[in-house]
């Protein structure tokens, strides 16, 4: 244990003795759920900091789903296929957009996919 460490565990301790924490909010009242229970451990440090950012998991899910329609896009051999996995890119763009819409979070991604998909046509 380091210094500051020590000297926070101590000023805890001395607190509790005390009786400090019998005057808190909340005192005997069952702890709130914690929303990233089913999340790994070594991720949720992670999350929080996203989420604190404004970022939900619901966004980070559709944004994973852009990224698995795209790459599916860019490897498609077949022109039908490919139309059907445009419109369902422009669906989830739709309600991307959306989510950062309810949270004010201004996007241009339409515009940017389409220069996006300017360039890919040049190099591949």
């Amino acid at each position: 244990m380091d210094k500051f460490t020590r000297i926070s565990e101590e000023k805890i301790r001395k607190a509790y003795e005390e009786g400090e924490f019998d005057r808190l909010p909340g005192f005997g009242k069952p702890l709130r759920e914690d929303d990233l229970e089913g999340i790994p451990k070594e991720l949720r440090m992670a999350y929080r900091v996203l989420k604190n950012a404004g970022f939900s998991p619901e966004e980070m899910d559709v944004k994973k789903e852009i990224m698995s329609i795209e790459d599916l896009i860019r490897h498609s051999e077949d022109e039908l296929e490919s139309e059907e996995l445009k419109k369902k890119l422009n669906e989830k763009l739709l309600k991307y957009n959306g989510l950062l819409a309810k949270k004010g979070i201004k996007t241009n991604s339409s515009v940017f996919k389409k220069y996006q998909q300017k360039i890919e046509k040049r190099f591949f």
